[in-house]
């Protein structure tokens, strides 16, 4: 039976390009169906005033070397098309009054700054950091390797310390080597690009972040994450590929229980071999398809799982030099105090924002700004619920002395940033909904604690219903490297059978 098309990708985010790109670019026709004027999903900036704003990547990791992410896209043929720069700090750490810590992108500096701040942890830091680069390595092969998982897991027998702490919470496992809490607190910074708490967020996820930047180093892209939408979008393209922007999906057409193409929004059907699903795995099984086509054991563990977390954003273009500011590290996190159970409630409420990641992105400009001014992104993670929570009528007034929590969050580390204000904008959670149609406004996907992490949930990679494939952050790990190097893996696979 003729077709219009071999493969049609619903959804023009990180992982519905990276599939695009790869399966137009290996010999099938495809077609990108997007419902916005632009690629890119959360991987996008917009323009105020004299400043182009990064809405959501902070830093990208897996491009140093020969590292996942620059393998994959320079199969793509995309690296060529966008300039990356190179960070010389993993992150700065600070709770006012309590410390301030600057950690490097490599091991023995890790090591060699903290055991300065915190004398006679050498031998413990040696051996935690060397604990964590075996997991974290172990699991960036792995989920490179999901159509042979099984023997992934095997390769396990015989790494008996990544068995033993792999599965545990990153909170029980920095408890086994360290007493001092601030100590602690540094290692932990990088929980938020997980969305889990330290006491929740599985060692084996954790591991995995901090290897990835530490052994790829961390980069920012000249343009933002638009131009890198754009070079992967052009990639697609260049090869043959059709795009249709403004066009919505309404429908996952099925005969016989496997999937035969797409109804669109004005009605119209377009016919496909397979469709490659970059929307969320809810709205894919239960909106999209009908549910009576998808086997009753994915429903019921969608039932069975959380949504994930959201985030506030403050977006602030600065009349200043970053060094004026006293930036000089692009990712700075900012607590009030070392407590987890302050994130935590501050996570389900609408209390003065308890932490702010404040991401710098003219400590190295990236062209966002103009010569001697500085982009400033803050974000901190929140649930839906309590803004769903807010009245209408209060909506805006609640959201902008919410970010006057934040804001006074970060005069802690930049005191004459009031002074300096050109352009401001906010997000909040119910903007990530809306724009992203993610459930919750979730920007992780499911909530993926130690309980609750993709190695129980195989079903995620598996083909449920005949002719669809579901590429979002919601069937793996959230993040830009993940979601462009599995969805290009998954789709490699699948040019195999097609």
């Amino acid at each position: 039976m003729s077709v219009d098309y071999d493969v049609i990708v619903i959804g023009a985010g990180n992982a519905g390009l990276s599939a695009a790109a790869t399966l137009q670019r290996g010999g099938q026709r495809t077609l990108l169906l997007e419902r916005h004027n632009v690629p890119g999903g959360a991987a996008t900036t917009f323009v105020r005033g004299r400043f182009e704003f990064e809405v959501s990547l902070h830093q990208l990791g897996g491009m140093g070397g020969p590292a996942p992410l620059r393998q994959v896209l320079d199969e793509m043929d995309v690296t060529r098309r966008v300039e990356f720069i190179e960070d010389d700090q993993l992150y700065r750490t600070v709770v006012p009054g309590v410390l301030d810590v600057t950690l490097p992108a490599d091991w023995q500096g890790i090591t060699e700054v903290l055991d300065s701040h915190y004398p006679g942890q050498r031998a413990a830091l040696a051996a935690f950091l060397e604990l964590v680069r075996d997991v974290g390595l172990w699991q960036l092969t792995a989920r490179g390797n999901l159509h042979r998982i099984d023997a992934e897991i095997e390769r396990l027998t015989g790494m008996t310390e990544v068995r033993r702490h792999g599965l545990r919470s990153f909170r029980e496992v920095l408890d086994d080597f360290f007493t001092d809490e601030r100590l602690k607190f540094v290692l932990a910074s990088y929980w938020s690009y997980n969305g889990q708490l330290p006491s929740r967020m599985s060692f084996m996820d954790f591991s995995r972040i901090l290897a990835l930047f530490v052994e790829t180093k961390p980069y920012q892209v000249v343009g933002g994450s638009q131009a890198l939408s754009y070079a992967m979008l052009e990639s697609f393209t260049e090869a043959g590929g059709t795009v249709r922007f403004h066009t919505a999906v309404e429908r996952i057409v099925t005969r016989g229980g496997r999937a035969v193409g797409v109804r669109l929004a004005d009605g119209e059907t377009v016919s496909c071999k397979v469709v490659v699903s970059n929307a969320p795995a809810t709205t894919t099984y239960t909106r999209l398809l009908d549910p009576a086509d998808v086997p009753p054991a994915v429903l019921r563990d969608l039932g069975s799982r959380r949504m994930g977390v959201s985030a506030t954003a403050l977006y602030l273009g600065l009349d200043a030099p970053a060094a004026e500011l006293g930036f000089t590290t692009a990712a700075n996190f900012v607590h009030t105090d070392l407590a987890e159970e302050t994130v935590a409630r501050g996570m389900r409420s609408l209390d003065p924002a308890p932490f702010i990641l404040a991401s710098c992105y003219d400590v190295k400009p990236n062209g966002g700004a103009p010569p001697g001014a500085t982009q400033l992104n803050l974000i901190t993670l929140q649930y839906t619920d309590p803004w769903d929570a807010v009245p209408v009528a209060d909506y805006q007034r609640a959201k902008y002395a919410y970010a006057e929590t934040m804001l006074e969050l970060l005069k802690t580390v930049a005191p004459e940033v009031r002074d300096v204000i050109e352009e401001a904008e906010i997000a909040t959670p119910i903007t990530m909904k809306r724009y992203l149609s993610q459930p919750g406004g979730a920007i992780y996907g499911f909530d993926q604690d130690v309980t609750d992490g993709w190695l129980f949930h195989d079903d995620d990679i598996k083909p449920n219903v005949p002719g669809v494939v579901l590429v979002s952050n919601w069937v793996t790990a959230g993040g830009y490297n993940s979601t462009i190097v599995t969805a290009a893996r998954m789709c490699r696979r699948l040019l195999a059978v097609l």
